[in-house]
Parts: structure tokens; sequence; C-alpha cells
């Protein structure tokens, strides 16, 4: 049985953006196999009275994270743009995420999904971004019509609900074996971990 993690992760998640541009070189030198797992974390916020992201409640928060992401994408090779509005909304693409069966074929639409939206700053709620990030990962355009279909939208319900039941409260988070890893500064630790079960 293949060495797996878990990666769950959120498009309205900065750091999210950072694993998912280097998670798969990392777990490929472990030997773990990856599974991608989109969700939402307005409902956990909201749970804790949150209406919005903390780094927008908290103002002085906020400012340390985009330095912080102008310093690691710089750091990384990546491109970085602030996106407007920040949170973006992020249901449709987390969808189409789970309209993609094959994990490998997730993997390539959520990369070209995060580089739009932190990497040119662009909004992942309009069709039009979404249509050219399924164009980028090779994926044909016909997927873009699953994203309303129901068994879909249940699957991310349920996927949510998932998230809350592991005790999620943040993005990115890994889950390896039983063990709960949270933040892009996590993933190698949650990668070695993964690679002794």
């Amino acid at each position: 049985m293949a060495k797996t993690i878990q990666f769950w992760f959120e498009f309205a998640s900065t750091y999210s953006y950072l694993s998912a541009m280097r998670i798969e070189a990392a777990a490929q030198d472990k030997g773990v196999a990856i599974e991608w797992h989109p969700f939402l974390l307005g409902p956990i916020f909201a749970d804790q009275g949150w209406r919005t992201s903390p780094f927008n409640l908290y103002p002085a928060k906020g400012r340390y994270m985009w330095r912080d992401m102008e310093r690691l994408c710089k750091a990384r090779g990546l491109p970085f743009a602030k996106p407007d509005p920040f949170p973006q909304n992020s249901l449709r693409a987390a969808r189409l995420v789970l309209a993609i069966e094959d994990h490998r074929e997730r993997a390539a639409f959520v990369r070209a999904v995060y580089s739009a939206e932190f990497g040119a700053g662009q909004n992942i709620s309009e069709d039009s971004v979404l249509t050219s990030c399924l164009d980028e990962a090779g994926l044909r355009g016909s997927v873009m019509n699953r994203a309303g279909d129901k068994d879909i939208k249940e699957a991310l319900f349920e996927q949510s609900a998932r998230a809350k039941a592991l005790g999620l409260f943040g993005a990115p988070s890994f889950l390896a074996g039983e063990e709960l890893f949270w933040g892009d500064d996590r993933l190698d630790d949650a990668l070695e971990y993964a690679s002794t079960i």
C-alpha cells in the first residue's frame, strides 16, 4: 500500500498557494502519494464568529502575512500579486476540483487556479478565469458545466463537514495517518511522518 498524505487546501488561503506549488516535488522525494482535498474555511471561521479572514480582522497580522508572502515567493521564484478582493470567493473553483476525479489532473488545475489568483492577481470567482485554468491544466471545458451539479455541490458540503470532523481549523492542512499538520512551514514534517507510516 502506497504511503499517502492528504493535502487539505482552501483557494482563498495564501499559504496554501505556497504548498500547492511545491508539494508534488517534495512528496516525490519522500515516496509519498498526494490526495488533493479542497474545502471551505468560511463555515469553520463562522463557528468562531469570524465573517472574513483573520488577516482582515487583525490588520497587523494581515500586514505581516502580505510581507511574508512577498519574501517567500521571491525566495522560491514564484510570482506574487495580491488579489482584490481578498479573500476570494472560492466556491466554484473548489467544486470544479471535486469534478476532476484523477488526482494528477486535480493537481494541475489547482496549480493553475493558485497561479491565476496569487501569481497574477486574477479573480477566481469569474468563469472566464476558471475556464482559462482548466485549459492551462489540459482539461476539457466540459468540466466547467459540472460545477453546478447536485452531486458536486453535495460533495463539497461533505468535504467541509469532514474537515470540521477532522479538527481542521486553517489551510493548508496535511493529514498523515492520524496526525494533523498545519501550515506551509509544516509540509516537510508532514511528508517525513507520512514516509514512515
